[in-house]
């Protein structure tokens, strides 16, 4: 499976040609306008930096190799009060299972750990405000324990939502061996595959 981030949540999945892209966004302070192609496109939930199903052009429909399940979760800590529900992708494909937690915005219950099951990998918010913070999504990583896990939804200037927190202080609950700040916006997961990966930005 190779994994790009596309900038803020946004990322491509692809397996054998086969393209998904989970959580196109628009409008966010600092990225150019997305422009993306995709066999299929996943959104966490509707607002706008997640939701911008438009700028992702559709490719010819053809069998999928990705098998994907969904978690409902809450994009607050109050149940969905403040900022309405949120849905974890969980997805398939090679041998190797990554979940996108989109704006996750609590610690996970179990019944949502079990739900989500064994993964490899996880795309997670880390900046705040909006979503939990570093804390909550080092907290989140040790929960499902997957191998790797690629840090989201935060700030680099001058990219990214202006209110949030940048990556740095989820980067320095773990060991500094365990982070790999990656040449590309790409990789492909292999066995050998672990630890926290960032991604630049094309």
């Amino acid at each position: 499976m190779k994994i790009t981030w596309l900038g803020h949540a946004c990322f491509m999945l692809e397996e054998d040609g086969y393209r998904i892209v989970l959580d196109p966004y628009t409008g966010v302070e600092g990225y150019p306008e997305l422009h993306a192609e995709g066999h299929a496109v996943l959104c966490s939930h509707g607002h706008f930096d997640h939701a911008a199903v438009d700028r992702v052009r559709l490719l010819p429909p053809r069998e999928s190799p990705f098998t994907v399940r969904t978690v409902r979760c809450f994009h607050d800590a109050a149940g969905g009060a403040l900022r309405g529900p949120n849905t974890i992708h969980v997805l398939s494909s090679g041998g190797v299972t990554v979940a996108h937690l989109g704006d996750l915005g609590h610690p996970l219950s179990p019944e949502q750990i079990a739900d989500i099951g064994a993964v490899d990998g996880v795309l997670v918010p880390v900046g705040g405000v909006y979503t939990v913070d570093a804390a909550g999504a080092k907290a989140a990583c040790q929960a499902l324990r997957p191998r790797f896990a690629v840090p989201m939804h935060y700030r680099h200037p001058p990219c990214g939502l202006p209110n949030v927190g940048g990556v740095e202080s989820f980067l320095a609950l773990w060991p500094e061996e365990a982070v790999c700040r990656l040449k590309g916006s790409s990789f492909t997961v292999t066995a050998d595959t672990a630890g926290v990966l960032v991604p630049s930005f094309p």
